[in-house]
């Protein structure tokens, strides 16, 4: 008699980290129940729309899918559903992803980031105890505080001065009394209970902090998704506003494959209340100037930009990902996909789209 197929919830199953998720672990033979409402388009209109991503997976995966059109602020029906599927493990990375976006909304916001976690956590406690639960976090955890590391100044790119930090961000720094954003305070909150939950209740979960997180199917808007968005105005002729800091502001990039193979090894050998700072590390670290050259090599086309004198409120001169902790958790996990060939996937990808 064949072994029935683990099955795994994703919620934001249509985003960019969700999408690689289903399709790793459904290449691996699990049986994926993805959430998702397409919330995305209404927090960035009709550029934020995934339900392209969502017909995509449907198409490819076939049975192996199941789509579950469900907000995960509906704290019943996501306790219904955790209820009905009992997943093995769940993947959290449905969110209110920008910063910049939280200020207009401060309580959509909050109720998705926030106590959307709440809700899912509740129902795994009731559902599913023992299933691993990683959740997407985000630097921005840290506030502005990575703005109080003595910087360089180089010729394209900011830099950190103090060699304690040559190799990225650790885990324990800092993440209170600094300027968070109305964004970072609501993944602060989903953060500390989802690490709650772990050490209170034992239920093996994690925080993934993430740098930049990106890939060819990232549907990027101005005021989310990096590398996506610069290389759509790059192919589209259209203006890229930098703000601030010269643009030297640094960010590593972390292709979406491999924090899906960094959340397999977790699953895998689960840990309790964990917290990972997950970017591209150093390697895979750019700063605006650089992006656009990287990007420009691809496209053959020069960037259109214009240049705003004010950064963005709590945005990161520079931040790197340091990735010692992750690597010592987990020793066969490590970055595969380099910035260039990132940026080459995204080019290609939407070059596939006009």
């Amino acid at each position: 008699m064949a072994n029935k197929a683990k099955r795994l919830l994703v919620t934001g199953s249509s985003g960019l980290i969700g999408s690689e998720v289903c399709y790793y672990f459904a290449g691996l033979g699990w049986e994926i129940h993805g959430l998702d409402n397409n919330q995305r388009a209404v927090f960035f209109g009709p550029q934020g729309d995934t339900r392209w991503n969502q017909n995509r997976i449907q198409t490819d995966l076939g049975v192996k899918f199941i789509h579950h059109e469900l907000d995960v602020r509906d704290r019943s029906g996501v306790l219904n559903l955790l209820k009905a599927i009992r997943p093995d493990a769940i993947v959290h990375t449905a969110a209110q992803p920008s910063h910049d976006r939280a200020a207009a909304i401060p309580f959509d916001d909050f109720d998705t980031n926030a106590v959307g976690t709440l809700n899912l956590l509740e129902a795994v406690r009731q559902a599913c105890p023992e299933s691993p639960f990683a959740h997407m976090s985000t630097n921005k955890v840290y506030g502005d505080r990575p703005n109080s590391i003595e910087l360089i100044e180089k010729e394209t790119r900011w830099d950190y001065a103090d060699p304690a930090f040559a190799n990225g961000i650790t885990e324990d720094f800092p993440i209170d009394q600094s300027k968070h954003s109305i964004f970072g305070a609501s993944k602060v909150a989903a953060d500390v209970m989802v690490q709650e939950y772990g050490r209170y209740f034992g239920i093996p979960t994690c925080c993934l902090r993430g740098g930049c997180l990106t890939g060819p199917n990232h549907s990027g808007v101005e005021l989310h998704g990096f590398l996506s968005y610069l290389v759509k105005c790059n192919i589209e002729n259209r203006e890229y506003k930098i703000f601030g800091y010269k643009g030297k502001q640094v960010r590593d990039n972390i292709h979406s494959f491999d924090v899906a193979t960094f959340i397999d090894a977790f699953i895998n050998s689960p840990r309790t209340a964990e917290v990972y700072n997950i970017g591209g590390g150093r390697a895979n670290s750019c700063s605006i100037w650089e992006a656009f050259k990287i990007a420009e090599k691809f496209t053959g086309k020069e960037q259109v930009y214009s240049y705003v004198d004010e950064n963005r409120i709590g945005d990161h001169m520079c931040y790197i990902s340091n990735l010692d902790k992750m690597r010592s958790h987990y020793p066969t996990w490590n970055i595969t996909i380099s910035l260039e060939e990132t940026i080459r996937q995204i080019v290609e990808a939407q070059s596939s789209r006009h």
